[in-house]
């Protein structure tokens, strides 16, 4: 067999039975990269090769984000901001039908937003949400469902780890890509919204909600204002100019730190705690960076984005039918495999495809970011899924035949942001960020 076609073979097949045997992914990743290595250079230039790649892919000051970030969101969780958030999304959908499902959805963009974490969200709000819509005539399975479901919402909307990691791989402007997410979180809340609405009447008999005064509502979303000006000052500091995206990670942890402390819900006994939480975090992250980065090296040399753009452009040229494909690749890998390695693997793969028909990295980003979203709270392995299941109390099962008109609402959002470029472009381009 021909040395290229046997690195391939070797590299997908490492990986494939890795993730059948449930060995982690990250060495999965590393052995598969390191055996195609090994049959296109030698034992001792494969090893070589493999370490540099290792470190390099990780030697990035924009990866300095990530940590700091990931302990941001730590703080906040350890802080009680959901409390705070779950109230004033109370107050500002308390006069709709369902209003505690809705506060559901709401609560978690917004803390998922805040924390950069959809595990978190859907843990720290599933907690105070699901005895809360149990008590008041909502169904335990629809309301486990809700939160799963909105939990992601976060993942899009700005600051995000995800698309700090996609912007390595892609070496897109983070600000642009921090932006373009905006409005497909919005579209992923919506989704999950317009679900409730549909619904809610068939899976519950919600009690009329306390109506609360003008100045009730002002002093509760007053109390919530502290939390959510993290996100003004991050995002707002990084729009601007004022400092980058790994500046603002510090100056987020330091705003965390201050908030918990001013709330008296932070003490120096809980800070060890946190930092080993956001250590563990990290060190799966920087590990799949790494070892993605020697993978993109076996990929290249090996010509496999050539041989999948010569594949699929053989099916058809269409850019409507080539972006279905992946979307539908995209969600099945999603099934099986967390964004972060996903969006390692498959964007150096697809990512000069759809650029050969002049989509633009920046919209692409949002596209791979939103349908690997769908992926987290999708069976067999969706960790939000199992997270959303665990907080109500039940197995995965009656939670997963409550999401199903989720999941399609939240495929048609796909399919807006896919092929509407405007959603993801407009407010990136209209502040100027856009150099593509």
């Amino acid at each position: 067999m021909d040395p290229i076609a046997l690195a391939a073979t070797i590299l997908v097949a490492t990986i494939v039975l890795g993730i059948v045997f449930s060995v982690p992914i990250a060495v999965s990743i590393g052995l598969g990269s390191f055996f195609a290595a090994v049959v296109l250079l030698d034992f001792e230039k494969a090893a070589l090769v493999s370490s540099q790649r290792l470190f390099t892919g990780i030697n990035s000051f924009t990866l300095l984000a990530i940590p700091f970030f990931v302990l941001a969101g730590v703080l906040m969780n350890t802080g009680g901001i959901a409390g705070r958030l779950i109230d004033a999304a109370k107050v500002l959908v308390g006069r709709t039908p369902a209003s505690l499902a809705n506060t559901n959805v709401l609560a978690n963009a917004m803390f998922g937003a805040v924390s950069g974490a959809a595990v978190a969200a859907a843990a720290a709000i599933g907690t105070v949400m699901t005895p809360r819509m149990e008590e008041e005539g909502y169904d335990t399975k629809w309301s486990a469902a809700v939160n799963v479901a909105s939990a992601p919402a976060g993942m899009l909307i700005p600051p995000s780890n995800t698309f700090i990691v996609y912007s390595l791989v892609r070496g897109a402007s983070v600000s642009a890509l921090l932006m373009a997410g905006v409005i497909p979180g919005v579209i992923w809340a919506g989704a999950c919204i317009l679900v409730v609405l549909l619904t809610y009447k068939k899976f519950s008999t919600p009690q009329q909600a306390p109506k609360v005064t003008l100045a009730q509502g002002l002093l509760v979303i007053w109390r919530a204002v502290p939390s959510l000006l993290m996100i003004i000052i991050v995002v707002g500091g990084i729009v601007a100019g004022f400092f980058t995206a790994t500046e603002s990670s510090a100056i987020a942890v330091v705003y965390c730190l201050v908030l918990g402390f001013v709330y008296r819900t932070i003490t120096w006994s809980d800070l060890p705690g946190a930092l080993l939480d956001a250590a563990r975090t990290t060190a799966i992250i920087m590990l799949l960076v790494g070892v993605s980065t020697a993978l993109s090296f076996v990929m290249s040399f090996s010509h496999i984005p050539d041989a999948v753009s010569d594949l699929m452009l053989g099916i058809s040229d269409s850019s409507f039918v080539i972006l279905f494909m992946m979307l539908v690749i995209l969600l099945l890998v999603g099934t099986f495999m967390d964004p972060t390695p996903a969006i390692l693997i498959f964007t150096p793969i697809f990512l000069p495809i759809v650029t050969s028909f002049d989509m633009s990295p920046v919209h692409f980003g949002t596209v791979i970011v939103y349908a690997l979203s769908i992926g987290v709270i999708t069976p067999p392995v969706g960790n939000v899924l199992f997270v959303g299941a665990r907080v109500a109390g039940m197995g995965i099962e009656p939670v997963v035949a409550k999401l199903i008109w989720f999941l399609l609402a939240l495929f048609g959002g796909l399919l807006l942001v896919t092929y509407v470029s405007g959603l993801s472009i407009w407010l990136p381009d209209a502040l100027g960020l856009l150099s593509d």
